[in-house]
């Protein structure tokens, strides 16, 4: 075949792209058991962070969770939904959801040193996108332990600052019950207080759509476990 003619260069072309199409699909391959890996060890290593005790590196990461978490699966209504794995839950679907048709996983951390803890996952958005994280309960059901919260792209210096312990420390001891009544932790202004209830946070200064994000997040992903966490309380 004539190597100038047009017949060759688009045959040639073809039979490149389907190559290094088989390629890289074979690498792909070889390489998503281990993206998965690394993938759930990040999603443990974010829900251990919520009770502040995540080692370094995957392996440490994994052997801790599996020893003191347990995830199961709640309903609206308090029961535990049996036949489903808390930790394959897609949350971000599920916030989307009415909430009495809810999948709600529960992470239960147990540990000699610091008790049991009730960690919730929450997922909701930011100014540029979603924003997630854990907050932890102890074992009566409303005392905050500890929280975390991450996000794909709110702006540093103002939004990306809800994953400091600046604004993540301030949840530590706030209640979500009030007179037998679940309330969702507010997040309000420096120096004001909600009108309700609700125990509160400050929020990030020069983050205000940030900070009522995870307000709305708070409110939308805690409510529908009233029914759950009030069979907790002693």
């Amino acid at each position: 075949m004539n190597k100038q003619s047009n017949s060759y260069t688009i045959i040639y072309i073809i039979v490149m792209v389907l190559v290094v199409g088989a390629a890289l699909a074979t690498v792909a391959t070889a390489l998503k058991p281990e993206q998965q890996k690394n993938a759930d060890a990040d999603k443990m290593r974010q829900i251990l962070m919520a009770v502040h005790c995540a080692p370094k590196g995957n392996d440490a990461i994994t052997a801790m969770f599996t020893e003191h978490v347990e995830g199961i699966v709640v309903n609206s209504s308090g029961e535990e939904v049996t036949g489903r794995d808390a930790f394959a839950v897609n949350v971000s679907n599920e916030s989307r959801e009415p909430a009495g048709e809810r999948l709600l996983p529960v992470f239960v951390y147990t540990d000699s040193e610091v008790g049991t803890k009730y960690i919730l996952p929450l997922y909701g958005q930011g100014l540029w996108g979603p924003i997630w994280g854990y907050i932890a309960l102890n074992d009566d059901g409303t005392t905050v332990y500890g929280a975390y919260f991450s996000h794909q792209g709110e702006t540093p210096g103002l939004g990306a600052e809800i994953e400091k312990p600046e604004f993540t420390d301030q949840f530590a001891g706030r209640t979500l019950f009030k007179d037998n009544t679940l309330y969702p932790i507010e997040v309000v202004k420096a120096g004001q207080r909600p009108a309700g209830n609700a125990d509160y946070v400050n929020g990030i200064s020069g983050g205000t759509i940030t900070s009522k994000g995870v307000g709305a997040m708070l409110n939308n992903c805690l409510a529908p476990y009233e029914k759950y966490l009030s069979t907790l309380k002693p």
